[in-house]
């Protein structure tokens, strides 16, 4: 399959790769517009390609000092309440297509299999760092839910208000996507998304969102926001930032 959509875009360019892509059922949500058939060949190509790849992970003595921490913590009184009181009372709800939606505490977390990783997070603006990321498979997290086989996308989606993106059940299920509440041997500093970020390190940065308060299992993404899959998109990104 993946020599077939490689040379389908060689020889007779995206229309073609399209087709194929369709066939498989490889179609991003961003697939519409002037960019749609490049970023549906990045991602069935991706997806074809490199399914079971793993992002490269270092060793300790890599680790960026200090980890680098892009934009303002959220200064709303919800966040501040929480954080004042250690986010005690933080909740992560899982729901959608799962048999048992389920709201999980940080402690709750903390008692699943932990993984750590040290991965690079990229920006799509430039800079990067790496890092010791520690938590719980996101794989876990929707298993203790008990997600529905027909599955196709996770929206999770942030306190910070209209911050909100999705993977598919691909990268949902990838080991090293996490839910994270740990970086370099201690609690996540909140300027790097504590007490809860998505970890999704075969993608770019800002597909690892911050302040993770919610997991939507769907299988149809066109039902949220504008239907091309988050917010970031909705401004012009990629949806699929796959590296």
């Amino acid at each position: 399959m993946g020599l077939g959509i490689g040379a389908a875009a060689g020889i007779s360019g995206l229309a073609v790769a399209d087709r194929i892509a369709r066939r498989y059922g490889l179609i991003p949500p961003d697939h519409s517009g002037l960019y749609g058939p490049g970023e549906t060949l990045t991602y069935a190509a991706h997806r074809l390609l490199t399914r079971h790849s793993m992002a490269r992970e270092f060793s300790w003595s890599a680790i960026s000092n200090p980890p680098f921490a892009n934009g303002a913590a959220p200064k709303d009184p919800a966040f501040l309440r929480l954080q004042a009181g250690g986010f005690a009372d933080w909740r992560l709800q899982v729901d959608g297509m799962a048999a048992h939606p389920v709201s999980f505490s940080l402690g709750d977390l903390k008692s699943l299999p932990m993984r750590s990783q040290i991965t690079q997070l990229q920006c799509e603006e430039g800079w990067s760092f790496i890092a010791e990321w520690i938590g719980v498979p996101l794989s876990d997290v929707l298993e203790t839910a008990g997600i529905l086989p027909q599955a196709k996308f996770v929206v999770y989606q942030s306190l910070q208000e209209g911050v909100w993106d999705s993977v598919d059940m691909t990268d949902a299920l990838h080991p090293q996507t996490l839910v994270t509440y740990g970086m370099n041997g201690g609690e996540l500093p909140v300027g790097n998304g504590g007490p809860l970020r998505l970890r999704v390190p075969r993608q770019l940065g800002y597909k690892s969102v911050k302040y993770l308060t919610r997991l939507t299992v769907t299988d149809d993404i066109t039902k949220f926001g504008k239907g091309r899959g988050s917010a970031a998109s909705e401004e012009g990104y990629a949806w699929y930032a796959g590296m």
